[in-house]
């Protein structure tokens, strides 16, 4: 008989008072490595129920990025709510927030409270933009913040103006920085290290992830420019027009140059001085996909495909997400899970990115109803079904799950 191994954050509670996406995002990433994760949510819950797409009534923006956890409304204003939240912090191992600075101490739940409520806690925090300077007040939202860091000036079109990246791409990376932060405080923890909190924003991580086109900017002294679908240091590296489909190929060391130039039949490029180095092609990158993109003209994507990927030179089509989550590279992978809502729905998600001892992580639960586990999370903290009915009727907590259905709430 053969049995799951756990997971490595099984026996790890999270108190999530996150919304949106980068904190979610965070406590999906915990979630599914095993942590138990607590959902506090408020109002009319997570912002992002109500955010399309939509699936019927219920959120496809909330369910990417909450599967795997428990869902708790709590009136955190009232004197029972606060004292439930400190019953739930007594019992957990870390707390992510995604508020404005400032807003837990008003709440109540400062570090001197949260130490008081459970010394081992561990809290992590993820803001707009960092716990100094002079925007550290102010609220900021994925696109916001790419265009205050330079993000939005390298994409796009050269002979353009800069675009958004498709994808709130500055939030999932805030989550994954703010899961790495939190994990790294835990094993601190459980080897002695007195650190107890840690934060990241939005602003910080956007910042870090320009990585060499930042660099250049601080070194040089020179902003770097947009380069459309070419890569801005490595060259060939980018999208390629075809006899049939674009693709896009990288050429990234001498090796694959010569070979590359022997396969679309022009061993003349490898001789030629303005393409000697990589530093050369990216030089003359003008006068270097001119003669490449007539070269590929030739013949049809698929065929270039299959001999590049034969030597080893990475290239690969240009799909659309319905077509991606269709290959069956995507199917080998089981990154597609079925999953069934309470209501009996049928979900389709996507899993985590991570393989844990040979298996994918996998999707154990739907994401959950507002307030769907309320009545098992305060049993869990000895709390009786009378008390639960007794605290729903003085608007404490939410339970009743049919009226929220009927309210058109997930």
């Amino acid at each position: 008989m053969t049995t799951t191994p756990a997971l490595p954050l099984d026996g790890v509670t999270v108190i999530d008072l996150s919304r949106a996406l980068a904190g979610p995002y965070c406590t999906a990433l915990l979630a599914d490595m095993g942590a138990r994760v607590i959902k506090i949510e408020s109002g009319a819950g997570d912002p992002s129920r109500q955010w399309p797409p939509f699936d019927g009534e219920d959120s496809l923006y909330f369910d990417s990025a909450n599967r795997n956890k428990e869902s708790l409304w709590l009136d955190l204003y009232t004197d029972e709510g606060k004292e439930l939240f400190r019953q739930l912090l007594s019992r957990a191992d870390l707390l992510v927030e995604n508020y404005k600075l400032g807003t837990l101490e008003k709440m109540g739940f400062g570090p001197d409270e949260l130490a008081e409520a459970n010394p081992d806690l561990v809290h992590v925090s993820v803001n707009a933009y960092g716990l100094h300077g002079p925007l550290k007040h102010l609220p900021g939202l994925d696109q916001v913040i790419q265009g205050i860091t330079g993000l939005t000036s390298v994409t796009g079109p050269a002979d353009s103006e800069g675009y958004r990246v498709g994808l709130p791409i500055v939030d999932i990376a805030s989550g994954m920085i703010a899961a790495f932060t939190a994990v790294s405080l835990l094993l601190g923890r459980d080897r002695g290290n007195l650190a107890r909190s840690g934060a990241t924003s939005l602003y910080e991580t956007a910042l870090a992830m320009s990585v060499f086109q930042g660099q250049k900017a601080i070194t040089t002294g020179h902003a770097p420019e947009r380069q459309g679908n070419s890569h801005p240091s490595i060259t060939p590296y980018g999208s390629y027009p075809t006899a049939t489909d674009s693709m896009v190929l990288a050429v990234s060391t001498q090796r694959h140059w010569t070979d590359f130039c022997t396969l679309i039949d022009r061993p003349d490029l490898t001789a030629d001085p303005r393409f000697a180095t990589g530093q050369d092609r990216t030089a003359h990158r003008e006068a270097l996909d001119a003669e490449i993109t007539q070269a590929l003209a030739t013949r049809p994507a698929e065929t270039w495909l299959a001999e590049l990927r034969q030597l080893g030179i990475p290239a690969g089509p240009i799909l659309d997400y319905q077509q991606a989550m269709d290959s069956e590279q995507t199917q080998a992978l089981g990154m597609i899970r079925d999953t069934t809502t309470p209501d009996g729905r049928q979900l389709r998600l996507l899993r985590g990115p991570v393989t844990v001892s040979g298996e994918p992580v996998t999707v154990r639960t739907a994401p959950p109803r507002l307030s769907a586990d309320a009545r098992n999370i305060l049993r869990g903290l000895g709390h009786s079904d009378e008390d639960v009915d007794r605290m729903a009727a003085d608007g404490i907590i939410r339970d009743d799950l049919h009226e929220l259905a009927g309210a058109g709430q997930r």
